[in-house]
């Protein structure tokens, strides 16, 4: 039985969303530090949609289950190095990267980041000879870095060690005018880098071989190829480094990047300098302390996908598993190699196939027209309610002025929070919302309607019609819910943020119909002005005279008038 239309406090009700909508914005304005706007995403705001293709040296398909490994680290790593906002999903193959803004360098640089290795180094040279005051060490002999080499060492608060690393030297800069290679040169140094002898079993034959290959090797950095070798862990390897400036000749993989633990940078203020510290797991801080014991004052190459990120020599054996890897670094190229040890590893390798960019105009032309279809979609809403609820079409506009007001502020909160946001496909849904909110109303007010033909006053209609319509809002707002979860748990990319938008704009929805729509219905209809109570003004006249008319209609209820005679 529904409650008596005097239990309502409807002020209460208005109050208690008031407090909800100055507390949102309070956090709105006067939290963060960023603008009281949405977060957009590329299709509004413009940004980059890199493609990156997997590759497996054996040429076959890459497993779904590396592939999703694959994409979990890169997302990993794009979170990682501070890129906000991004969307990374799996395209068949492909690792599809979308990066809103003015970041998508750094997610062009994903591409070459693939898997990551410890290699000795054999030998090293410039690209361009440059005069030297030593002769370089013999081939297929350790090469002794320079004391100004970046180096690694145990860190300083460690027992293992307690001396510092070496301080690196500028690097040596490429010759600006060195001819650019020809593709049959090009073609011909990936053949010597790949050629059968290189990956022979024969020790000797592998010895030959990278020794003309990396004789052969120019890292020119005009040419666009970048001459990606083998990547086979249990092959020596001749690579580029040191932006192309160095090559070196490289031994077989000794430790794969999966024994990291993690990497960070940091300021060492005792040496004034930027310093890199690494931990290795326990297997792999058994294999370090070993190879670091036998090769004190030689290099190790970290080789990713490929290319030498770092080469520096090691100072002392480091027996504890923390290293710390020091050199004349900026703060920029100390993070980047702090990030590229901690999220380089992966189960495949990754080439960057096709890199998009949307610019910002194309951005704000689709942002112009998401918003000119709400608005026209909100115009058809405001028009309807008018010509057939009249004043109750006026409750139904604050309504919705109100829904839009909430679901603004959790948006951009949402955004701050965690990194939210919003595209097309959620525009499309926040449209579709409105629909479902002004939904709710309108199943209000037929309720109403259907009460008020039974004969009652618009008063007493209030709370039983209310009562009876928000089962059916429930039950409604609670199949578009489940609908909307559905499709988010199950979709990917852009369906994503419409399922979400929805779903949210659905429960918010149900806020705004509890603590604003009905209790202004209910207001209205205590009122005790003329205007609100009239019937024609608020849409009901038809359907209070037709109720005036069955209630009269209606047979006399108790006992029957019997004249005596």
């Amino acid at each position: 039985m529904a409650a008596p239309a005097g239990h309502l406090r409807p002020g209460r009700y208005l109050a208690f969303f008031a407090l909800i909508l100055v507390a949102l914005y309070a956090l709105v304005f006067f939290t963060g530090s960023g603008k009281p706007t949405p977060k957009l995403g590329i299709d509004l705001q413009g940004g980059t949609r890199v493609t990156l293709t997997a590759r497996n040296p054996d040429g076959g398909d890459p497993p779904r289950e590396s592939l999703e490994q694959a994409r979990s680290i890169i997302e990993r790593r794009v979170n990682g190095i501070g890129v906000s906002g991004t969307e990374v999903v799996l395209d068949g193959s492909n690792v599809v990267i979308t990066v809103p803004g003015e970041q998508g360098d750094q997610a062009k640089a994903l591409g070459k980041t693939a898997k990551l290795g410890f290699r000795k180094v054999v030998t090293s040279q410039p690209v361009t000879p440059v005069p030297q005051p030593s002769t370089p060490p013999a081939s297929g002999t350790p090469s002794s870095a320079p004391p100004a080499s970046p180096g690694v060492s145990a860190p300083p608060s460690s027992p293992a060690n307690g001396g510092g690393g070496a301080v690196g030297a500028p690097q040596q800069q490429p010759d600006e005018n060195a001819d650019e290679k020809t593709k049959r040169e090009i073609e011909e140094a990936r053949n010597l880098r790949q050629n059968p002898d290189l990956l022979s079993t024969d020790q000797a034959k592998q010895a030959a071989a990278a020794e003309k290959a990396f004789a052969a090797l120019n890292c020119d950095p005009k040419v666009s190829d970048p001459l990606v070798g083998n990547d086979l862990t249990d092959k020596p390897l001749v690579a580029c480094g040191d932006k192309n400036t160095m090559k070196y000749l490289l031994e077989p993989e000794f430790l794969p990047g999966t024994q990291i633990s993690d990497a960070s940078s940091a300021y060492d203020t005792q040496n004034s300098q930027w310093v890199v510290n690494l931990n290795f797991k326990s297997e792999g801080s058994q294999i370090w302390g070993d190879f670091t014991s036998k090769n004190i004052q030689k290099q190790a190459a970290f080789v990713l996908d490929t290319q030498v990120v770092s080469a520096p020599t090691i100072q002392a054996a480091i027996l504890g598993g923390q290293t710390q890897i020091t050199g004349r670094f900026s703060q920029t190229e100390a993070k980047d190699l702090a990030d590229v040890l901690k999220y380089g590893s992966l189960p495949l390798s990754f080439e960057s196939s096709d890199a998009t960019t949307v610019s910002a105009t194309l951005g704000l032309a689709s942002l112009q027209a998401g918003l000119i279809a709400g608005g026209i979609g909100l115009l058809a809403v405001f028009i309807y309610c008018m010509f057939y609820y009249r004043l109750l079409g006026l409750l139904t506009i604050l309504s919705l002025g109100l829904s839009f007001a909430i679901v603004y502020g959790v948006l951009v909160l949402l955004g701050r929070w965690i990194g939210y946001t919003l595209d097309l496909a959620g525009v499309a849904g926040l449209i579709i919302a409105i629909g479902i909110t002004a939904d709710s109303f309108v199943i209000y007010f037929e309720r109403l309607k259907d009460e008020i033909r039974e004969g009652r006053t618009f008063r007493s209609a209030v709370p039983r019609g209310w009562s009876r319509a928000q089962r059916t809002i429930l039950a409604a707002d609670a199949v578009s819910f489940l609908a909307a979860a559905v499709l988010y748990l199950l979709a990917v990319g852009d369906v994503k943020g419409f399922a979400f938008t929805l779903g949210m704009s659905t429960v918010l929805d149900l806020v705004v119909v509890y603590l604003v729509t009905h209790p202004l219905v209910a207001m209205v209809s205590r009122s005790k002005s003329k205007f609100l109570s009239n019937p024609k003004n608020l849409g009901l006249g038809a359907v209070q005279q037709l109720g005036s008319e069955r209630k009269a209609a209606r047979p006399a209820t108790g006992r029957p008038n019997v004249k005596e005679a």
